[in-house]
């Protein structure tokens, strides 16, 4: 099996102009998450702290979002109330983020209304089958 072949055959299946915000301090993070959303036709969107990614989400309104817990001033945990506080953002998904693996985090971000939980560092696979799942869930 080709490596072409092994790249398109888990291709999620996504529909063009989906808008993706990623919201992490990590320039690492935030470039590999770009790369591999765009590889897979999806159009990515950046905020590297919780205040830019707040005001990003409600201007340009991604259709998933990436949310980092542990972010510069604004954490992660405002930033998720804020975005389901306001009218449009409210819907919109939203995976939390850490690199800390303590269960807690994993609890408050479910208690306070994020759709899913990624810990650091994710595979390939792992982003695409969260983001297959919560696409699938809103069509």
């Amino acid at each position: 099996e080709s490596r072409e072949d092994r790249r398109t055959r888990n291709r999620p299946r996504v529909k063009k102009g989906t808008r993706v915000l990623i919201i992490d301090d990590s320039t690492t993070v935030v470039t590999m998450l770009r790369r591999m959303l765009e590889q897979n036709g999806y159009e990515s969107i950046e905020a590297f702290d919780g205040e830019t990614g707040v005001d990003l989400a409600i201007e340009r309104e991604p259709h998933v979002i990436f949310l980092d817990i542990v972010l510069p001033g604004m954490d992660g945990f405002a930033a998720l109330r804020k975005l389901r506080k306001d009218p449009a953002t409210a819907e919109v998904p939203i995976i939390m983020m850490s690199g800390n693996e303590q269960a807690t985090e994993q609890f408050w971000a479910q208690k306070i209304g994020a759709d899913d939980f990624m810990k650091k560092p994710f595979s390939r696979a792992e982003v695409f089958a969260r983001l297959d799942r919560l696409m699938t869930r809103r069509d």
